[in-house]
């Protein structure tokens, strides 16, 4: 019996708002979109037409894709926000935006970047851990880019901080296509009891 496929019709993507100095991680991100837009996944972004932010929005926009952006209302200023989207949601602040993109979504994956970017895929990555959410959450390790932090991880574990089972929450992949069909047979954790107010 084939496994059962999760249902990805949009995935919120993390990512640096500069262009960076590496032109392959640079063009990675707009073969993303690209790839988005081939499955007619819908983007869901930070809401900016600044970096790899951009380029994901622009390789989806130019093959005909749909993207959602959620900026909060202190970033939407001209130099910031893109005004080409689908749809544009502005949020009250950046947990708001946190929220709606995690709303919106059906898993989350996480290119290269620097604060921001890891600051919201762990987040993310902790409410599943905590079990508050059991969607599919990737890292797209772009040329490398991600090594030391997926070793990081690792090291976590060994060192007794980390549990496998929640490491094991990562997806990792070096291509978009590789990352996309381990996130249609993710197999999230079991619900934790202690969450389970039901249960006595």
């Amino acid at each position: 019996m084939e496994d059962q496929k999760n249902r990805i019709n949009s995935l919120a993507v993390f990512c640096a708002s500069s262009d960076g100095l590496d032109t392959e991680i640079f063009k990675e991100a707009y073969a993303v979109g690209e790839f988005l837009a081939g499955k007619e996944i819908e983007l869901i972004f930070g809401g900016s037409k600044l970096g790899l932010m951009g380029q994901v929005a622009k390789g989806v926009l130019e093959n005909n894709g749909k993207v959602t952006g959620v900026i909060p209302d202190f970033l939407k200023t001209k130099e910031v926000v893109h005004t080409g989207l689908t749809n544009l949601i502005t949020t009250e602040d950046m947990h708001g935006r946190k929220l709606k993109m995690h709303d919106l979504s059906d898993g989350f994956i996480a290119l290269p970047g620097g604060f921001g970017t890891l600051e919201e895929f762990f987040e993310i990555l902790t409410w599943a851990q905590l079990g508050l959410h059991q969607k599919p959450i990737g890292i797209l390790n772009s040329n490398g880019y991600f090594d030391d932090l997926i070793e990081m991880m690792h090291n976590m574990v060994r060192k007794g901080l980390l549990k496998q089972e929640n490491l094991d929450l990562v997806l990792v992949s070096e291509t978009i296509e590789g990352l996309h069909e381990k996130m249609l047979y993710f197999k999230p954790m079991p619900v934790p009891k202690w969450l389970n107010k039901d249960q006595t």
